[in-house]
């Protein structure tokens, strides 16, 4: 390969006129790897596990279900551009929703995957980072029951 041509980078920045006039099915794609592989970095950093716990917390943290609660929690934060991308990933038209989850949860799931796979193409990882931390589930805290008296 010559010195002159140009090398396609791994991770496009494509510009926000053209991710419109990509189908919101096509984001949700991209962004359904996005969101699980955030979803694999946070069980792993979590500390040791087996193999097989890894895959448990990650399938629980990617499932449709758990996609639609984090959609919830995200979607109050959304900026107005972020908004348009949510609402036209939930109104997709899906051929088949997986068991264990409703029709709206599955509508939710694309549009949280579409966001995230539109803020992933545009280059803005940062705020993909800060969706994902936000989509989380708020961290269990120790009831006064739980804890344990030192004496």
């Amino acid at each position: 390969m010559s010195r002159s041509r140009r090398r396609r980078t791994i991770l496009p920045k494509i510009d926000k006129e053209t991710l419109r006039g990509m189908s919101s099915l096509a984001l949700a794609h991209i962004g359904d790897a996005v969101f699980e592989l955030l979803a694999r970095t946070y069980v792993c950093a979590d500390g040791k596990r087996t193999a097989e716990k890894l895959h448990a917390a990650t399938v629980a943290m990617v499932s449709a279900t758990a996609q639609a609660r984090a959609a919830r929690r995200v979607e109050a934060i959304l900026t107005q551009d972020e908004h348009a991308v949510f609402k036209r990933g939930r109104n997709s038209r899906v051929r088949a929703v997986p068991r264990g989850a409703s029709v709206g949860e599955y509508h939710l799931a694309t549009a949280l995957e579409a966001l995230f796979g539109y803020l992933y193409l545009c280059g803005e990882t940062r705020r993909v980072e800060e969706l994902f931390n936000a989509a989380l589930p708020p961290q269990e805290t120790q009831t006064d029951e739980s804890r344990t008296d030192e004496t």
